[in-house]
């Protein structure tokens, strides 16, 4: 009796630890800080499977050489990769010589919203 309680609590507490369990972004290409050419993608890749239905991105200028402006949203497809813990960001043309934030929200199956961003140079 003493085995299946303990058996039974075991499984309790490792069945609260994984509902609560969270996506977190492992690492970016480009990563973060990095300083090139533009990218022909962006990848996040997380800890966990997303639901791509709840994920997504943006990816946004934040600073152009000789010009102030607010950050500037910039068209990109954002997409599922072929592995279900990473996310795509596909600029529709090339990124021009500035600073870029990709700002993120990953959702997993405990569906709770984590949210983050991916900042690199363009030269």
């Amino acid at each position: 009796m003493r085995t299946i309680k303990i058996t039974a609590f075991a499984i309790g507490l490792l069945m609260s630890t994984l509902a609560q369990a969270h996506p977190k972004l492992l690492f970016s290409a480009p990563t973060e800080g990095a300083d090139g050419a533009s990218p022909n993608t962006i990848e996040l890749h997380f800890s966990e499977n997303l639901m791509t239905q709840f994920s997504g991105a943006k990816l946004v200028m934040t600073e152009m050489p000789g010009l102030a402006h607010s950050p500037m949203p910039m068209k990109a497809k954002v997409t599922g990769g072929s592995d279900p813990k990473t996310m795509v960001i596909t600029p529709l043309s090339p990124l021009p010589t500035g600073t870029y934030k990709v700002e993120w929200r990953a959702v997993s199956s405990d569906t709770h919203p984590i949210t983050g961003n991916v900042t690199f140079k363009v030269k």
